[in-house]
């Protein structure tokens, strides 16, 4: 059914002007007369004030799905550090539950007081607010030379975020000296479970209730969630509905058959929660095609230890390397922009970035990770160096051999 067809009762005038005013804008733009029609808009009255703000009809972007079960984040199609709420990558393990603000948080097992706690509880504690990234563990996945940062590491994402310490509840409920984990359990169809140690819970753990500035989307764990900085997705229990404390880890699904890494030697690595550095250049980037000349190499770093302490781009494929600028502020366990300009000369070349934490952990190349770790590990935990291959047509395409 076109847009003439539909009934024209069921849209505000106001609205009707404004969507008449966009088609025949795009029209215009369509027709190379676009500037004739912006001259046309400054003779009429524009829209006034309306309850929720739109993006620009002349904006289109979105996530790209994956597999059925994650979307991805446009990391490309981005400015800042700041991902937009409805941008912000997904990952399902038992679909969206329906769960409203009655929604309450059980805080049990060794503590001297158990507790339920509301969600009008929660917000009377004293609130916190932080900048964080949160990042899927199995966050690479290249499919050919056409991949973009988007398809290669959609899986992350940033937002400021809002709740309660952890801490502050743990206090409240009289967590027991003899606990050292907790069992950290969501309201989705998977009941997914992730064991915490205490040492987390009581560093900077946050129980949060809004991201952005308004109350978390359903697919971000409305109405709770627990947020771990720094550490791997799915340790960032959404739809949290229980914290159990105990004396060990619960083994569940999520800790052994998945999210743990088989090694060289036979043995497998669990509870590898903290998130090692790592950076993309988001432009230029596949699928992009330049021309000669001067370019801004843009792009994004990361790491769950720390703060970003420097970012070294190459652009010929590795052989020299030079300091990025970072844009400040560069926060922990925060998305950080980094830019260096550079001439290109028209030569088939490679851009390359790899990134440092405070810790003095550098981006490994992929490679390194399989010397160390063994052919058959992954997908979890891979952050290897991205390399672009510029070639003489200005075409530019993954290289997975970075």
């Amino acid at each position: 059914m076109s847009m003439a067809d539909r009934d024209q009762t069921s849209i505000d005038p106001a609205r009707r002007r404004l969507l008449e005013g966009t088609l025949g804008a795009l029209g215009a733009a369509a027709s190379g007369t676009l500037g004739a029609s912006s001259l046309e808009q400054t003779k009429r009255q524009g829209l006034g004030p309306g309850g929720l703000g739109e993006r620009s009809a002349f904006e289109s972007i979105s996530r790209q799905a994956a597999y059925g079960i994650a979307s991805l984040t446009p990391l490309e199609r981005l400015h800042g550090t700041i991902t937009p709420a409805d941008l912000h990558f997904e990952r399902h393990h038992g679909g969206i539950p329906t769960l409203g603000p009655d929604h309450e948080l059980l805080i049990h097992g060794m503590v001297e007081h158990p507790l339920r706690f509301s969600l009008e509880d929660l917000k009377r504690f004293p609130s916190v607010t932080r900048i964080c990234f949160v990042e899927c563990a199995g966050n690479y996945f290249p499919r050919g030379d056409t991949s973009t940062p988007q398809m290669l590491c959609g899986l992350t994402s940033q937002s400021e975020w809002t709740g309660v310490r952890l801490s502050t509840l743990l206090r409240e409920v009289g967590a027991r000296i003899n606990a050292t984990w907790l069992i950290a359990e969501g309201s989705d169809a998977a009941v997914l479970s992730r064991s915490i140690p205490i040492e987390k819970a009581l560093d900077d753990a946050l129980v949060v209730y809004a991201q952005n500035g308004e109350a978390l989307r359903p697919a971000q764990g409305y109405p709770l969630r627990l947020l771990l900085p720094g550490w791997e997705g799915n340790t960032n229990v959404k739809w949290l509905r229980r914290i159990e404390l105990t004396d060990a880890p619960a083994m569940s699904r999520e800790e052994t058959s998945k999210y743990t890494e088989p090694l060289r030697d036979g043995s497998i690595r669990q509870f590898s929660f903290e998130l090692e550095a790592r950076s993309v250049i988001t432009a230029p980037a596949c699928p992009q095609t330049i021309e000669p000349g001067w370019h801004e190499i843009r792009g994004l770093a990361w790491s769950g230890r720390g703060r970003i302490d420097r970012v070294e781009v190459s652009t010929d494929g590795g052989k020299t390397w030079q300091i990025a600028s970072l844009q400040g502020p560069v926060l922990p366990k925060a998305h950080t922009r980094f830019n260096l300009p550079w001439r290109w000369d028209g030569q088939q070349t490679e851009l390359m970035s790899r990134a440092v934490d405070e810790t003095g952990y550098m981006q490994p190349t992929l490679k390194h990770i399989y010397k160390r770790w063994g052919p058959g590990s992954g997908p979890y935990h891979f952050n290897p160096i991205i390399g672009w291959l510029v070639r003489r047509d200005g075409e530019i395409r993954f290289s997975p051999t970075a």
